[in-house]
């Protein structure tokens, strides 16, 4: 079995009818856009907890719900990465108590967060990373919807 050296927790951050996202600016590179998330550390407790403090570092923010809806695996050395893909609902934002330390830093870029319509068109005109990432989203907006709309009742 090949090991997982890195785990990644990213959302598909749903506001109303809009994704949130990260804009980034590099010096000598043309602008991308990335959903908002980041590593799980090791006293991250889950996954799931590694995506709501990097929700938290990087808006300010708290989700309403998270749920798990596709892996993207790639070739690292010493084995592979995983990014943990979550479709989710945003349920506060201020970007006043962002605490990320990649905004003390300007030599790493830009980061803006942008919101753009919840549709495969839209998404489809960005130059949203990894492409995989915007692949998935555009090829399945509606069932991503879907899923956050959808009330769980237990037995």
């Amino acid at each position: 079995m090949t090991e997982v050296v890195k785990r990644n927790a990213r959302a598909i951050l749903l506001d109303g009818d809009e994704l949130v996202l990260i804009k980034r600016t590099k010096p000598g590179r043309d602008p991308y856009w990335v959903s908002v998330g980041g590593g799980v550390e090791e006293d991250d407790a889950t996954i799931q907890a590694a995506l709501r403090r990097e929700v938290f570092e990087e808006l300010g923010g708290k989700l309403e719900r998270a749920e798990l809806v596709h892996l993207i695996t790639d070739e690292m050395k010493g084995g592979v990465g995983v990014q943990h893909i979550f479709a989710a609902r945003l349920e506060s934002m201020d970007l006043a108590a962002r605490t990320g330390t990649e905004f003390t830093k300007p030599e790493r870029g830009g980061y803006e967060v942008v919101r753009v319509p919840f549709t495969a068109e839209a998404v489809r005109e960005l130059n949203l990373m990894p492409p995989e990432l915007a692949e998935f989203i555009a090829t399945n907006t509606d069932a991503i919807v879907s899923i956050l709309d959808t009330q769980i009742h237990e037995a």
